[in-house]
């Protein structure tokens, strides 16, 4: 055999050796990540639930026992279930067993369109799994159980993603994977309280947006339910089909949670979801010291505020807390406010929390909140709508329809308010914050006996009418602006012309035009663009050094 022949054949030998290493590591990180990924469902001993059945009412009506799900006229879902963990889930998933299913198709629709490679899906399912291998065990038992109730309604066509129970487990984390991902400014909430002499009749009332935004089917379906648990105070929140977390409630002690994400580093591992953390505030707690005796028991892997409302207290605060941290934001006044950053002596001289500051749209949100506050006096119920639906900069800039900047950014899952001590609260119907806000009666309805025949439970008196807005000429040009930015996503051929004329003064209609141009190497006509969007109000530093990035390879 020649000496070339005899290194070849090493060689060879190498190679193979270090395919077949590499290919043996693939395979035991994918067992590894398998096996750390599974996520067992709790020991339930009485599982005869399982064997109840709803009754329908009419076509969107149905009761189960003493619960009960429908559809109000107003396009929102409405449900009460009450009884032990376990059994509270099976009937949630019974009574909304379409819409736990057609939210789950909503959501793996979106992740589909963010991720099209079926072969990254396939690996990003044991990633994730690798990554809340350790939630269960930050959860208390007794939403494991509801959540275990919940997944019997689940769909079967999704256990590639894996278990029924795996799954819903894991969408309860999804809010906080969003959360995290607003460090890249992907949504910021707003969300204030006022209180003695800054309100009308001096009682508190708390209003917020939850700007999370997940595609518009996922917005479609929103449930305002009603809870009656065997254990702590009953509640209402606003959710969605197979959510039982919380992101904007009320207990009837007139206790009131709403979160606003703060800026969080990507997490290298799971622990309480935030949701899971409000929903326990919510049941469990009466005023802002018990809220804040819950919150520091639970460790969370992302950084949030909770805007705690009171009617014991008379009054608002915020729980700010990070993955190490924990504080108390107390303005010593009788108004709050909350955006996307944090606002404690501790906290908010963070470097992350500085880092928010300085590029985020938080700081231009909450001074534009301040500013409409000081303008309109002593608030009230319809001055805290007009508030929420305000689509302008401060000092009344136009600065385009959709920009994060503004209080309403016009992607709203929905919005909310509450007036504690009355028990009273207000939900937005579609579309986003425009809509009727319908009003519910916490105590009247926790105190009804089931539900005899498919009837409308909001107080119609209290209704508050849609914003003018949706008969404006400019609200027609941001729908068909909508159209025209998804066919930009999609990479479909858009009209920028038509583009910039439907949403003129928004930098982000200009970035649009620059990035379709940009793709078709009309660099000349992208630059342009580009540059007039530099001009506009721009939400994000991310943002604005993207634009001055593609200007400086337009000019290469």
């Amino acid at each position: 055999m020649t000496r070339g022949r005899k290194i070849w054949r090493r060689t060879w030998k190498g190679l193979l050796f270090i395919v077949g290493f590499f290919v043996l590591l693939i395979i035991g990180l994918f067992i590894y990540l398998y096996s750390v990924a599974r996520m067992f469902p709790p020991e339930v001993a009485d599982k005869s639930s399982l064997e109840w059945k709803r009754t329908q009412l009419d076509s969107t009506a149905f009761t189960l026992n003493n619960s009960w799900f429908r559809k109000s006229r107003s396009g929102l879902y409405e449900m009460y279930v009450e009884g032990k963990p376990f059994e509270r889930g099976v009937v949630y998933g019974k009574l909304a067993a379409e819409l736990v299913q057609r939210q789950e198709d909503h959501f793996t629709e979106q992740i589909g369109k963010m991720i099209p490679s079926k072969t990254y899906q396939h690996f990003l399912k044991y990633l994730i799994g690798w990554f809340n291998r350790n939630m269960d065990k930050n959860v208390p038992e007794e939403y494991k159980e509801e959540i275990y109730g919940v997944s019997f309604a689940a769909s079967e066509k999704y256990k590639f993603i894996g278990s029924s129970y795996q799954r819903i487990m894991n969408y309860h984390a999804a809010h906080d994977i969003g959360h995290a991902l607003q460090s890249m400014a992907l949504v910021g909430c707003t969300s204030f309280g006022t209180w003695n002499d800054r309100s009308e009749d001096s009682s508190l009332i708390i209003g917020r947006n939850f700007d999370f935004y997940v595609g518009d089917k996922f917005a479609e379906d929103k449930i305002v339910a009603f809870y009656r648990p065997d254990k702590g105070y009953g509640f209402m929140m606003i959710t969605w089909g197979g959510f039982t977390g919380v992101v904007s409630g009320m207990n009837e002690q007139g206790l009131t949670v709403t979160i606003n994400a703060a800026k969080s580093s990507i997490p290298s591992g799971s622990a309480t979801p935030v949701s899971l953390v409000a929903r326990e505030i919510l049941q469990y707690a009466k005023n802002i010291d018990e809220a804040y005796a819950i919150a520091h028991k639970r460790k969370m892997f992302v950084s949030e505020s909770f805007l705690i409302g009171s009617a014991n207290d008379n009054r608002a605060a915020i729980i700010e807390k990070t993955p190490t941290e924990l504080s108390l934001y107390d303005p010593k006044g009788n108004e709050i406010s909350c955006a996307n950053h944090f606002q404690s002596k501790t906290l908010g001289a963070s470097d992350p929390n500085q880092q928010q500051l300085a590029e985020s749209a938080s700081p231009y949100r909450y001074q534009r909140l301040q500013e409409l506050l000081q303008r309109n006096g002593k608030n009230s119920v319809a001055k805290t709508v007009a508030i929420l639906r305000d689509q302008k900069g401060v000092k009344d800039t136009d600065i385009g329809m959709g920009n994060e900047k503004a209080v309403n950014q016009l992607i709203a899952h929905h919005s909310i308010v509450f007036e504690p001590k009355q028990l009273k609260v207000w939900v937005s119907t579609a579309p986003w914050q425009l809509g009727e806000f319908v009003a519910y009666d916490l105590k009247k309805v926790l105190a009804m006996k089931g539900l005899k025949a498919d009837q409308e439970i909001c107080d119609s008196a209290l209704t508050i009418p849609a914003d003018t807005f949706l008969l404006t000429e400019d609200y027609k040009r941001f729908v068909d602006f909508r159209r025209l930015k998804a066919a930009f996503m999609d990479k479909q051929p858009i009209d920028v012309e038509r583009l910039v004329k439907d949403n003129p003064k928004y930098y982000h209609t200009y970035v649009i035009a620059g990035d379709y141009l940009f793709k078709k190497k009309d660099y000349k006509q992208a630059e342009k663009y580009y540059r007039e969007a530099l001009t506009r109000e721009i939400a994000t530093k991310a943002e604005k050094d993207h634009i001055l990035q593609r200007i400086k390879l337009c000019g290469e």
